[in-house]
This record gives structure tokens, C-alpha cells and sequence, in this order.
């Protein structure tokens, strides 16, 4: 099988789905074999596949009497059998997305799909799902789009990490700019990457206070003593679990972050 690549079989079939009942069709389909081993089987009517196998275990194929691919997952198979070939050829896919700009390597369309990535060479870049990806004029030197991602401030940089690293940023920002909340730690709290990036102390391990950084932008302090942030859902703590965020005067505005 061709990575990334759909499978198409079309003509005459007879198409047999096994499993607690066996069914039987015979008519000019046309079977598609995605790259996860999905298997649809589309005849001219309606949008429902005739026959289909979701992430089958294995797919295989014969071409030593005519052209016949079977498709087996647990205690299912389905059975494609061409009387009449029409074609059978690979096509490359990749993930449909948003698109988001042009690749500086290949030229080819960025799109955003789990992630960005290019639909003309394939390279892949990790984004956070909260992450605005500007598609303005707003470029890194490189040529790839910039993305906005707020993690106390709002931090503008580009698709490619190793190119601008948002870790980076938000170390320069705020490594050490908060005091440890234990009454008994004497420590400061450094920006780490611990699957996400968390604020943890660093007299760390004889302290494991830390806290996941939240989405947002910091614009007050909450009564522990710890920053309070702008989110899309309202103000919080730092501290997920603190209650004791301070409360605006009607009609104030949230700090700016520019």
C-alpha cells in the first residue's frame, strides 16, 4: 500500500459483505480504499456506500484471476470481485484544510487541519488548537505565516517552531515574574514544558506546586497573590482551582496586552 495514497477500483463487481449475515450485490461500482484502510464501495444511487468496512485489520488484493480485494476486520469481510475492470489506479491525498497560506519550499497551499500542513510536499507544522493563524502580511523571514497564540500575553510567531519557539516567549516573558504560592517556599515560578507549558517552582522536587499556563492574557492579580488572566470563557486564577479572583469595577476594561 502507497502512504497517503486513496485506492480506486471501478467496473463490473459482485461485492460480498460477511459478517452475522452475508449479503450479496452485484452492479458497475466504484471502490475507494483509503489510507487507514477504510472501504467504501459507491454504486449511482444516494450518498450511502453500498457496502463499507471502517479501518479494516487488512487489505489485500489479487490480480491472478481477474481483480478481486478483500477486506477483513474482526470477524467481518467484504469481498470485491471485478468481472469487467474499468481502472484501478492510486491517487495521493492528504487532509482537507483551511487554507492558510503558501508553502515557501513548494508553493503549494497550506491548509489547517489537526495542525497546518502543506498540500504539495506534505511537511507538517504542530499548532495550538486556540492558536489564529495570521494570514495577512504578517510572515516570518522564512516565508510561513505567523500564528497568534495568548498564553499571558498575546505572542505573535512562526508556524515553525524551531524557526520562532512560543516556549521561548513565554519563558522571556514570565520565568520567575511569579512568586511561589506555598507559604512555606521561598521559590519562583519558571516557565516549563511539561506536555504543555505550566509554571512550576522551581525549588521543584522538594515543592511540586505548578500550574498549567492558560489560554489568555494576564490583566490583574487574583487575591492569592498570583496573576489573574483574560480568557475566552472569563477571569481566572492561575490557579485553576482558586475561587478568589478579584472582581473589575463595573465598566473597566480588561488590560490590553499590546
Amino acid at each position: 500500500m502507497i502512504d497517503d495514497a486513496i485506492r480506486v477500483l471501478a467496473g463490473d463487481c459482485t461485492v460480498i459483505s460477511e459478517a452475522a449475515d452475508r449479503e450479496e450485490y452485484r452492479g458497475r461500482v466504484t471502490t475507494i480504499v483509503k489510507p487507514d484502510n477504510t472501504v467504501l464501495v459507491h454504486d449511482v444511487d444516494g450518498y450511502q456506500p453500498v457496502a463499507w468496512l471502517t479501518r479494516a485489520d487488512s487489505v489485500s488484493s489479487d490480480r491472478t484471476d481477474g481483480f478481486t480485494l478483500v477486506a477483513k476486520k474482526d470477524e467481518q469481510t467484504l469481498r470485491i470481485a471485478a468481472h469487467e475492470q474499468d481502472g484501478f489506479a492510486h491517487y495521493p491525498s492528504s487532509s482537507a484544510g483551511v487554507p492558510v497560506g503558501e508553502c515557501p519550499d513548494c508553493d503549494g497551499a497550506l491548509v489547517r487541519s489537526d495542525g497546518v500542513h502543506c498540500v504539495g510536499c506534505g511537511t507538517r507544522y504542530g499548532v495550538p488548537a486556540d492558536a489564529t493563524i495570521c494570514t495577512d502580511q504578517s510572515h516570518c523571514d522564512c516565508g510561513l505565516p505567523r500564528m497568534r497564540v495568548e498564553r499571558g500575553l498575546a505572542f505573535n510567531v512562526c508556524l515553525d517552531r524551531s524557526c520562532e519557539s512560543l516556549d521561548e516567549a513565554v519563558t522571556e516573558a514570565f520565568d520567575r515574574e511569579w512568586s511561589c504560592p506555598k507559604p512555606s517556599c521561598d521559590g519562583d515560578l519558571r516557565i516549563l514544558r511539561r506536555g504543555g507549558l505550566i509554571a512550576g517552582c522551581e525549588q521543584y522536587p522538594d515543592c511540586e506546586t505548578g500550574f498549567a499556563v492558560p489560554t489568555g492574557v494576564v490583566d490583574g492579580e487574583c487575591r492569592c497573590g498570583l496573576p489573574s488572566f483574560e480568557t475566552r470563557t472569563g477571569t481566572r486564577c492561575l490557579d485553576a482551582t482558586c475561587e478568589r479572583v478579584l472582581e473589575r469595577p463595573p465598566g473597566a476594561e480588561p488590560a490590553s496586552d499590546d
